[in-house]
């Protein structure tokens, strides 16, 4: 019985040893992996703030779908979108030409933006040809479009936001594993 326990205290002993020696940063050097791009995380924050505005925006306009509003607040609400539309479209190509900096998760959702992101465009300018045409006809369509920009604007912010989240909470757990002086998850 007890040559049983010293064995499984040297076997334990050994395996703990091992272990701190694999996940000390000297052992595995400080930062494995590819580091998170300051740039890009810099550009997707700047993201998430134009796309919520883009968010509220859309889900206001949806709205005007349900109301006796102008035709003419119609015109200026997209007008407003269509900005935000079109920074957002800068931004995203400010995040691709940062793209071979990325890591993995950065250059995904660099990826996952643009097809939100031309959806929108195409919503958009049908919205804006609808209000440029004649209007009496196929209001069922344009409240489609307003809708499914107010969808796809509201889908595209969660999922902004849950990409910088993600970020900062790696950005964290590195800060905590260098403190602790291990190797966070890969």
């Amino acid at each position: 019985m007890f040559r049983r326990n010293a064995i499984a205290w040297m076997g334990t002993a050994v395996l703990l040893a091992g272990g701190f020696m694999t996940f000390t940063p000297a052992a595995m050097g400080k930062n494995s992996g590819v580091s998170d791009s300051e740039q890009v995380s810099k550009l997707l924050s700047e993201a998430k703030t134009m796309v919520f505005q883009l968010k509220e925006d859309a889900a206001t306009m949806e709205t005007f779908s349900r109301m006796d509003v102008s035709w003419e607040s119609h015109k200026v609400a997209i007008n407003q979108i269509k900005e935000h539309v079109n920074a957002l479209g800068k931004q995203v190509a400010e995040l691709k030409d940062a793209e071979a900096s990325a890591s993995p998760w950065q250059a995904s959702a660099i990826d996952r933006i643009y097809p939100y992101l031309d959806e929108m465009v195409g919503y958009t300018t049908a919205v804006i040809e609808h209000l440029n045409g004649d209007r009496r006809h196929n209001f069922a369509e344009y409240r489609d479009y307003l809708e499914a920009n107010a969808d796809y604007a509201s889908d595209l912010a969660a999922m902004v936001a849950d990409f910088v989240d993600y970020g900062n909470a790696r950005q964290r757990v590195e800060r905590l594993a260098n403190k602790l002086e291990i190797t966070p998850f890969r």
